[in-house]
Protein backbone atom coordinates (compact mmCIF):
# COMPACT_ATOMS: atom_id res chain seq x y z
CA UNK A 1 0.00 0.00 0.00
CA UNK A 2 1.48 3.29 -0.83
CA UNK A 3 -0.20 7.07 -0.95
CA UNK A 4 0.34 10.37 -0.71
CA UNK A 5 -0.82 12.99 2.30
CA UNK A 6 -1.39 16.35 1.23
CA UNK A 7 -2.90 19.13 3.79
CA UNK A 8 -3.20 23.17 4.53
CA UNK A 9 -3.20 24.04 1.17
CA UNK A 10 -5.08 27.20 2.07
CA UNK A 11 -5.61 28.46 -1.43
CA UNK A 12 -2.06 28.30 -3.15
CA UNK A 13 -3.08 26.74 -6.40
CA UNK A 14 0.57 26.48 -7.77
CA UNK A 15 1.77 24.97 -5.06
CA UNK A 16 -1.04 22.38 -5.33
CA UNK A 17 -0.39 21.93 -9.42
CA UNK A 18 3.14 21.20 -8.09
CA UNK A 19 2.77 18.76 -5.78
CA UNK A 20 -0.53 16.89 -7.87
CA UNK A 21 2.51 16.91 -10.70
CA UNK A 22 4.98 15.45 -8.19
CA UNK A 23 2.99 12.75 -7.08
CA UNK A 24 2.18 11.68 -10.91
CA UNK A 25 5.70 11.50 -11.28
CA UNK A 26 6.74 9.25 -8.25
CA UNK A 27 3.36 7.15 -10.05
CA UNK A 28 1.39 7.35 -7.46
CA UNK A 29 -2.36 7.01 -7.85
CA UNK A 30 -3.83 7.51 -4.35
CA UNK A 31 -3.99 10.40 -2.73
CA UNK A 32 -5.60 11.83 1.02
CA UNK A 33 -6.33 15.43 1.89
CA UNK A 34 -6.46 16.32 5.49
CA UNK A 35 -8.43 19.64 5.13
CA UNK A 36 -7.83 23.30 5.03
CA UNK A 37 -8.34 23.76 1.49
CA UNK A 38 -9.50 27.02 0.75
CA UNK A 39 -9.17 30.06 3.01
CA UNK A 40 -6.37 32.27 2.64
CA UNK A 41 -6.10 35.72 0.75
CA UNK A 42 -5.05 33.72 -2.82
CA UNK A 43 -7.13 31.55 -4.90
CA UNK A 44 -9.41 29.35 -3.37
CA UNK A 45 -11.78 29.27 -6.86
CA UNK A 46 -8.98 27.88 -8.53
CA UNK A 47 -7.55 25.66 -6.29
CA UNK A 48 -11.36 24.12 -5.63
CA UNK A 49 -11.76 23.60 -8.70
CA UNK A 50 -8.79 21.57 -8.72
CA UNK A 51 -9.52 19.05 -5.87
CA UNK A 52 -13.10 18.80 -6.85
CA UNK A 53 -11.49 17.20 -9.85
CA UNK A 54 -9.18 14.89 -8.18
CA UNK A 55 -9.56 11.50 -6.70
CA UNK A 56 -9.10 11.44 -3.65
CA UNK A 57 -10.26 11.10 0.20
CA UNK A 58 -10.72 14.56 1.71
CA UNK A 59 -11.22 15.74 5.78
CA UNK A 60 -12.31 19.34 6.19
CA UNK A 61 -10.23 20.91 8.42
CA UNK A 62 -10.98 24.00 10.86
CA UNK A 63 -11.20 27.23 8.25
CA UNK A 64 -13.46 24.38 5.75
CA UNK A 65 -15.67 24.36 8.92
CA UNK A 66 -15.49 28.09 9.07
CA UNK A 67 -17.14 28.49 5.32
CA UNK A 68 -20.00 26.41 6.52
CA UNK A 69 -20.90 27.22 10.46
CA UNK A 70 -20.99 31.35 10.27
CA UNK A 71 -22.27 33.82 8.57
CA UNK A 72 -20.04 35.47 6.52
CA UNK A 73 -19.93 38.63 8.83
CA UNK A 74 -18.36 37.17 11.18
CA UNK A 75 -15.44 35.40 9.19
CA UNK A 76 -12.08 36.12 9.71
CA UNK A 77 -9.52 37.61 7.31
CA UNK A 78 -8.76 34.64 5.70
CA UNK A 79 -12.01 32.95 5.37
CA UNK A 80 -14.05 35.53 4.21
CA UNK A 81 -11.87 36.42 0.59
CA UNK A 82 -12.32 32.04 0.35
CA UNK A 83 -15.72 32.65 0.97
CA UNK A 84 -16.70 34.94 -1.37
CA UNK A 85 -14.65 33.66 -4.35
CA UNK A 86 -16.74 29.89 -3.82
CA UNK A 87 -19.86 29.64 -5.29
CA UNK A 88 -23.33 27.36 -3.99
CA UNK A 89 -22.51 24.23 -5.47
CA UNK A 90 -18.45 24.42 -4.52
CA UNK A 91 -19.63 25.00 -0.95
CA UNK A 92 -21.52 22.03 -1.56
CA UNK A 93 -19.06 19.69 -2.57
CA UNK A 94 -16.44 21.33 0.69
CA UNK A 95 -19.88 20.83 3.08
CA UNK A 96 -20.01 16.57 1.46
CA UNK A 97 -16.77 16.16 3.43
CA UNK A 98 -16.67 14.69 7.12
CA UNK A 99 -14.06 16.13 10.07
CA UNK A 100 -12.37 12.75 9.75
CA UNK A 101 -12.37 9.17 8.03
CA UNK A 102 -10.82 5.89 7.77
CA UNK A 103 -8.91 5.01 4.74
CA UNK A 104 -8.50 1.76 3.26
CA UNK A 105 -9.35 0.59 6.23
CA UNK A 106 -5.91 0.93 7.42
CA UNK A 107 -5.38 4.64 8.35
CA UNK A 108 -7.53 7.52 10.06
CA UNK A 109 -7.61 10.32 8.88
CA UNK A 110 -8.48 13.99 10.66
CA UNK A 111 -7.15 17.55 10.45
CA UNK A 112 -5.87 18.07 13.70
CA UNK A 113 -7.00 15.91 16.67
CA UNK A 114 -9.73 13.27 16.48
CA UNK A 115 -12.28 15.34 18.54
CA UNK A 116 -11.32 18.74 18.22
CA UNK A 117 -10.31 20.33 14.51
CA UNK A 118 -8.39 23.11 16.57
CA UNK A 119 -5.72 21.66 18.73
CA UNK A 120 -2.26 21.15 17.54
CA UNK A 121 -1.09 17.53 18.18
CA UNK A 122 2.68 16.87 17.59
CA UNK A 123 3.48 20.15 19.04
CA UNK A 124 2.67 21.91 21.44
CA UNK A 125 2.93 25.75 22.29
CA UNK A 126 4.65 26.98 25.14
CA UNK A 127 3.57 30.37 27.61
CA UNK A 128 6.67 31.94 25.87
CA UNK A 129 5.41 30.93 22.48
CA UNK A 130 7.60 28.73 21.80
CA UNK A 131 6.21 25.22 19.08
CA UNK A 132 8.06 22.37 20.56
CA UNK A 133 7.07 18.87 20.09
CA UNK A 134 4.68 17.76 22.27
CA UNK A 135 5.38 15.30 25.52
CA UNK A 136 5.06 11.39 24.21
CA UNK A 137 2.12 11.21 27.01
CA UNK A 138 0.00 13.59 25.41
CA UNK A 139 0.38 13.03 21.89
CA UNK A 140 -0.47 9.08 23.10
CA UNK A 141 -3.72 10.35 25.25
CA UNK A 142 -4.80 12.10 22.25
CA UNK A 143 -4.82 9.40 20.41
CA UNK A 144 -6.91 7.01 22.71
CA UNK A 145 -8.35 4.14 21.36
CA UNK A 146 -7.72 4.31 17.39
CA UNK A 147 -7.28 0.92 16.40
CA UNK A 148 -5.29 2.14 13.02
CA UNK A 149 -2.09 1.25 12.96
CA UNK A 150 -1.17 4.66 10.77
CA UNK A 151 -2.67 8.40 11.92
CA UNK A 152 -2.61 11.12 10.04
CA UNK A 153 -3.32 14.68 11.13
CA UNK A 154 -1.54 18.25 9.49
CA UNK A 155 -3.20 21.97 10.72
CA UNK A 156 0.08 23.09 12.33
CA UNK A 157 2.12 23.29 8.92
CA UNK A 158 5.25 21.68 10.46
CA UNK A 159 6.08 17.96 8.97
CA UNK A 160 6.47 15.33 11.72
CA UNK A 161 6.36 11.91 12.35
CA UNK A 162 5.27 9.74 16.08
CA UNK A 163 5.76 6.43 16.52
CA UNK A 164 3.76 5.63 19.52
CA UNK A 165 5.03 2.94 22.11
CA UNK A 166 2.19 0.58 20.78
CA UNK A 167 3.45 0.77 17.42
CA UNK A 168 1.34 3.12 15.55
CA UNK A 169 2.61 6.10 13.86
CA UNK A 170 0.99 9.56 13.80
CA UNK A 171 2.61 11.51 10.92
CA UNK A 172 1.90 15.04 9.88
CA UNK A 173 2.83 15.80 6.35
CA UNK A 174 3.33 19.08 6.55
CA UNK A 175 1.59 22.41 4.33
CA UNK A 176 1.35 22.33 0.63
CA UNK A 177 0.70 25.90 0.26
CA UNK A 178 1.38 28.28 3.77
CA UNK A 179 5.20 27.68 5.20
CA UNK A 180 4.13 30.21 8.17
CA UNK A 181 1.70 31.71 10.14
CA UNK A 182 0.61 33.81 13.11
CA UNK A 183 -1.93 32.86 15.67
CA UNK A 184 -2.93 33.61 19.01
CA UNK A 185 -4.04 30.46 20.57
CA UNK A 186 -3.08 29.00 23.20
CA UNK A 187 -0.70 31.56 23.23
CA UNK A 188 0.40 34.26 20.75
CA UNK A 189 3.17 32.22 18.55
CA UNK A 190 4.53 32.11 15.11
CA UNK A 191 5.02 28.79 12.75
CA UNK A 192 7.66 28.76 10.49
CA UNK A 193 9.24 26.15 7.92
CA UNK A 194 11.76 27.77 7.34
CA UNK A 195 11.77 27.39 3.01
CA UNK A 196 9.33 28.36 0.63
CA UNK A 197 8.75 24.58 -0.42
CA UNK A 198 5.57 22.79 -1.04
CA UNK A 199 5.38 19.80 1.49
CA UNK A 200 3.78 16.65 1.28
CA UNK A 201 4.16 12.79 2.67
CA UNK A 202 4.75 9.86 0.73
CA UNK A 203 3.55 6.68 3.16
CA UNK A 204 3.96 2.99 2.34
CA UNK A 205 3.38 -0.19 4.41
CA UNK A 206 5.92 -2.90 3.33
CA UNK A 207 6.66 -6.06 5.55
CA UNK A 208 3.67 -5.00 7.86
CA UNK A 209 5.84 -1.75 8.93
CA UNK A 210 4.51 2.40 7.81
CA UNK A 211 7.46 4.11 6.05
CA UNK A 212 7.04 7.95 5.97
CA UNK A 213 8.69 10.22 3.12
CA UNK A 214 8.15 13.79 3.44
CA UNK A 215 8.85 15.57 0.48
CA UNK A 216 9.95 19.53 -0.03
CA UNK A 217 8.37 20.82 -4.02
CA UNK A 218 10.36 23.87 -5.46
CA UNK A 219 7.06 25.99 -7.32
CA UNK A 220 6.48 29.70 -8.44
CA UNK A 221 6.34 31.00 -4.54
CA UNK A 222 7.65 34.30 -5.49
CA UNK A 223 4.22 34.54 -8.20
CA UNK A 224 1.57 33.30 -5.02
CA UNK A 225 4.06 36.21 -2.48
CA UNK A 226 3.24 38.38 -4.36
CA UNK A 227 -0.60 38.00 -4.56
CA UNK A 228 -0.38 37.84 -0.83
CA UNK A 229 1.45 41.29 -0.83
CA UNK A 230 -1.54 42.69 -3.24
CA UNK A 231 -4.38 41.38 -0.76
CA UNK A 232 -2.54 43.15 2.00
CA UNK A 233 -1.24 40.32 3.89
CA UNK A 234 2.34 40.95 4.04
CA UNK A 235 3.47 38.20 6.54
CA UNK A 236 1.67 35.58 4.39
CA UNK A 237 3.57 37.04 1.70
CA UNK A 238 6.85 37.03 3.83
CA UNK A 239 6.24 33.57 4.28
CA UNK A 240 5.54 32.33 0.87
CA UNK A 241 8.36 34.13 -0.52
CA UNK A 242 11.21 32.88 1.93
CA UNK A 243 9.21 30.50 4.99
CA UNK A 244 9.85 32.63 7.11
CA UNK A 245 7.02 35.49 8.94
CA UNK A 246 9.87 38.38 9.08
Amino acid sequence: MRFAAIADVHGNYLALEAVLADIRALDIADIVNLGDMLSGPLDARRTIEILMRLDAAHVLGNHDRYLLDRPPEKMGSWDRPAYDALDAAQLDWLRAHPKARVFREQVFLCHATPDNDEVYWLDTVNPDGVVALSPLDRIERLAGDITQSLILCAHTHLARAVRLRDGRLIVNPGSVGSPGFRDKHPYPHVVEAGTPHARYAILERTNDAWQVTFRHVAYDHEAMAALARRNNQQELANALATGWIK
